[in-house]
């Protein structure tokens, strides 16, 4: 892949679909060093929030308490992008952003993953934005 802010990173999905997590896998295998954690449910996700310490999380709402993950991520200071099908509507979407997710990508265009993720390392955020 060359040069890339996903090298050498640590992300964690958390998604209760196992075929999202291989998409996942797959999209993310080229990025040197880049390891990445799967989880399937809300108890193992919750433990490896507060296990490891992440470059980025990546959360589906539906099935794994999204929300609950979300909350753990950001008061940790993990860079969190909320993966959705099911709960994608303007008042997910807002939430998500309330509670301080960085990115809300519908799973349609999980194929591009790669680039939302380089954008949410890249790009300044402010806490401010409210």
């Amino acid at each position: 892949m060359g040069e890339s802010i996903l090298n050498n990173k640590r992300i964690l999905a958390v998604d209760d679909e196992p075929d999202i997590l291989d998409t996942l896998e797959d999209l993310l295998e080229d990025y040197s060093g880049l390891v990445l954690d799967r989880a399937q449910d809300y108890e193992t996700g919750y433990h490896l929030i507060r296990s490891w310490t992440y470059d980025a999380v990546i959360l589906d709402i539906m099935g794994v308490r999204g929300f609950d993950l979300l909350n753990a991520a950001v008061h940790l200071g993990f860079p969190t992008v909320m993966l959705t099908a099911h709960a994608l509507s303007s008042e997910s979407l807002k939430k998500s952003i309330e509670m301080g997710a960085r990115a809300y990508i519908p799973k349609e265009k999980m194929m591009d993953i790669s680039q939302f993720l380089e954008d949410v390392l890249t790009l300044e955020h402010s806490s401010n934005l409210r």
